[in-house]
């Protein structure tokens, strides 16, 4: 399947929330939590806003290491959320859309105070309604 983008790039502020990230929650991979944070962004109601975010960090992963196992299903998601959003789903329009669900699901999880370990990360994903395919 093609993926939306081969290279992952953060932002700054990306990468020190997820810094921050690591620290409570213990996860030690970035892409694992890259993943909670893009599934996250899924699952809001609301579309992201279309904001320029600077690829200005040295965090870069390649797509397979954000997606690993589940890399097909991912892009699968995010192509149900850009029909859902009515947006299209060619090259272009799914990296714009990865990036900014990605970015803003780092940002939700780094805002949210409750978050203080990985117990209280699965709790919120347990909380957290799906509104996919709605």
């Amino acid at each position: 399947m093609e993926t939306p983008v081969e290279r992952i790039r953060l932002s700054r502020t990306a990468k020190d929330q997820l810094s921050r990230l690591k620290r409570v929650t213990h996860i030690k991979q970035w892409n694992i939590l890259c993943r909670w944070a893009f599934c996250y962004s899924l699952s809001e109601p609301t579309r992201p806003l279309p904001l320029t975010i600077p690829a200005d960090s040295n965090l870069e992963m390649t797509w397979s290491v954000f997606g690993g196992d589940i890399a097909d299903f991912l892009i699968l998601a995010l192509k149900q959320r850009c029909y859902k959003d009515g947006l299209g789903t060619d090259h272009e329009t799914l990296a714009l859309q990865f990036r900014l669900h990605l970015h803003r699901g780092i940002s939700y999880l780094a805002g949210d105070t409750n978050l203080r370990n990985i117990e209280s990360l699965i709790e919120l994903a347990l909380r957290q309604p799906t509104t996919l395919g709605k």
